[in-house]
């Protein structure tokens, strides 16, 4: 029997992932910078750079995306509507008038975090790692902290500056969800391509915990 005729005798996808990169999404979400953002310490300049960081990052993976949306390794995954770039665009305008400065801030992080991205052009199946870390995680706590950032910084949930945070053409974040991880599940993929997969999710949550250590080590001038 071949490794894609044993899979289904196997632990799903999802469940792989998710539990096979417990302890480094963990780590990722401890970090310094995401727990002051959360308690509403951040101030403006520290918004901003944590967006542009982010631009980099999903400009990468918007771009491979679509370059990738046919591969049979990402069956069902690809949406455009999930894509932020230009939600990113509109917020990070936003802020940078807010916080009275310009959009130019570069993260050494985020360009490595883009760069592991990139790598996955020649391999579909990795690329579904940082699909899921991305955008799943959007869908989640994402959203529980674009609520908290709106009372933090006294917006309107639906007005300008939190357009990341809204999925306008996903009305039940949920079902999607619940769909997303069916596609995952059945991925063509062979047992190979499945550790791989898990391995490159653990190196998602790497790239965002670097990310973050960084934000960290401005803290002082992001301070509310």
């Amino acid at each position: 029997m071949t490794a894609l005729e044993t899979q289904p005798t196997l632990t799903p996808l999802s469940v792989a992932m998710r539990e096979g990169s417990m302890a480094e999404h963990t780590e990722a979400e401890n970090a310094g910078f995401t727990t002051d953002l959360l308690e509403g310490k951040i101030n403006e300049l520290g918004y901003l750079h944590y967006l542009e960081g982010l631009r980099t990052v999903y400009r990468a993976l918007e771009e491979v995306g679509r370059e990738l949306a046919d591969a049979p390794e990402l069956a069902g995954l690809h949406d455009e509507h999930l894509e932020r770039g230009a939600a990113l665009d509109a917020d990070i305008a936003y802020w940078s008038a807010r916080a009275g400065v310009a959009a130019e801030h570069h993260s050494p992080a985020a360009a490595a975090y883009a760069a592991r991205v990139e790598s996955t052009r020649s391999a579909p199946a990795r690329y579904a790692a940082h699909h899921y870390t991305r955008y799943l995680g959007d869908l989640s706590g994402g959203l529980a902290i674009g609520r908290i950032l709106a009372r933090t910084y006294g917006l309107d949930a639906d007005g300008d500056g939190l357009a990341f945070y809204r999925f306008t053409e996903i009305e039940k974040p949920k079902v999607y969800k619940d769909g997303y991880r069916a596609a995952l599940d059945a991925l063509p993929v062979t047992a190979a391509q499945r550790d791989e997969i898990v391995a490159e999710v653990k190196a998602a949550f790497h790239c965002n915990q670097a990310f973050f250590e960084e934000l960290g080590e401005s803290l002082a001038d992001y301070q509310r």
